[in-house]
């Protein structure tokens, strides 16, 4: 195998992995994505970009809309660190998500590129998901957020996430503070845990939907690659396991992908950090941690592929590496 193609709905291949496909362009501009050619039902498009806080919930709704995890979750902040696109069928009907790392004062250069890579995805789609949590404040992530929709003109929903864990009252309060801050096209209570809410905000974003073909075939989820979506995986399990500050400070990177002619993949993958005290508690004593962390991604990564999956795990130190551009590009954190 000499690339990973995007990841495809498994429903649609008679319950079997589709076949490769190239991506396409995955820029926040509609005239940037390839047009599908081939035979298609479906008449409409829409491209939205989701965004919030750290932790309030991004990610997890985009795998709740897509119906499959393309998303990595923690309840660490800052997970996400690229923007990741989404493909949703509905109808007649495609939406484009382009789920966005969380706004926050970034403290490296690794932040900035975060943070830049939200204010792009902001401009030139067809409508803004602003979630924020229920409560009753704006924070200055979310006002940031508002001004940022103000000055690019993009119309927004506001979707006040996390609904099961509040009760009516204090969930019209928080209604009514952002009503009063800014006019958003519509204001909807969900839960993307529970799934409550999600249809009224599909029915939402139909509103948004353009006549004219689609961006992705039809059983497209994701325009990122499996190996991409793999070492994602990898470090869904640091941030799990890991404490504190170490786990935002590794990196994945797959350097061995390689399918046997019995369908088993051959993985082969280095964790990056920034201390050799670090490495040591990846590693743990007798490798323990390290073990745990491997087989805790395997898991996910075999169910993920539909195959059997030999996965080995290697660590090195590059110091600072969140803070050194030509790192930086090199895990591929460049928005040329």
């Amino acid at each position: 195998m000499t690339a990973s193609p995007p990841l495809r709905n498994e429903s649609e291949v008679d319950g079997q992995k589709p076949s490769v496909s190239l991506a396409a362009d995955s820029s926040p501009e509609r005239g940037a994505y390839k047009e599908y050619t081939g035979d298609i039902d479906m008449t409409k498009s829409a491209m939205i970009t989701v965004c919030g806080r750290p932790n309030v919930g991004k990610s997890t709704l985009t795998n709740a809309l897509v119906g499959e995890k393309i998303a990595i979750v923690s309840d660490k902040p800052q997970t996400t660190r690229n923007r990741i696109t989404a493909i949703v069928n509905r109808g007649e009907t495609q939406f484009v998500l382009m789920d966005t790392p969380g706004f926050h004062k970034p403290r490296t250069r690794l932040g900035d590129y975060m943070v830049n890579v939200v204010k792009e995805s902001v401009a030139d789609v067809d409508c803004v998901l602003l979630l924020v949590e229920p409560v009753a404040a704006i924070g200055p992530q979310e006002e940031a957020l508002i001004q940022r929709i103000e000055q690019t003109g993009a119309p927004a929903i506001l979707v006040i996430n996390k609904i099961d864990t509040v009760d009516k009252v204090r969930l019209l309060e928080v209604m009514a503070l952002y009503n009063a801050r800014h006019e958003f096209d519509a204001i909807l209570p969900i839960s993307a845990k529970t799934g409550e809410g999600l249809e009224e905000l599909t029915a939402e974003l139909e509103k948004y939907a353009e006549e004219g073909p689609h961006f992705f075939p039809d059983d497209m989820i994701t325009d990122q690659p499996e190996r991409q979506i793999c070492a994602e995986l990898v470090r869904e399990k640091l941030l799990k396991c890991l404490d504190k500050e170490i786990p935002h400070g590794t990196a994945v990177e797959v350097t061995r992908f390689t399918e046997r002619d019995n369908g088993i993949i051959d993985l082969e993958v280095t964790i990056y950090c920034e201390k050799e005290s670090h490495k040591g508690i990846i590693i743990g004593k007798k490798g323990a941690m390290l073990k745990k962390i491997g087989e805790l991604a395997r898991e996910d990564i075999e169910e993920f592929m539909g195959t059997k999956v030999y996965l080995q795990t290697w660590v090195k130190v590059k110091e600072n590496w969140r803070d050194s551009m030509a790192q930086l590009r090199n895990f591929g954190f460049t928005q040329e």
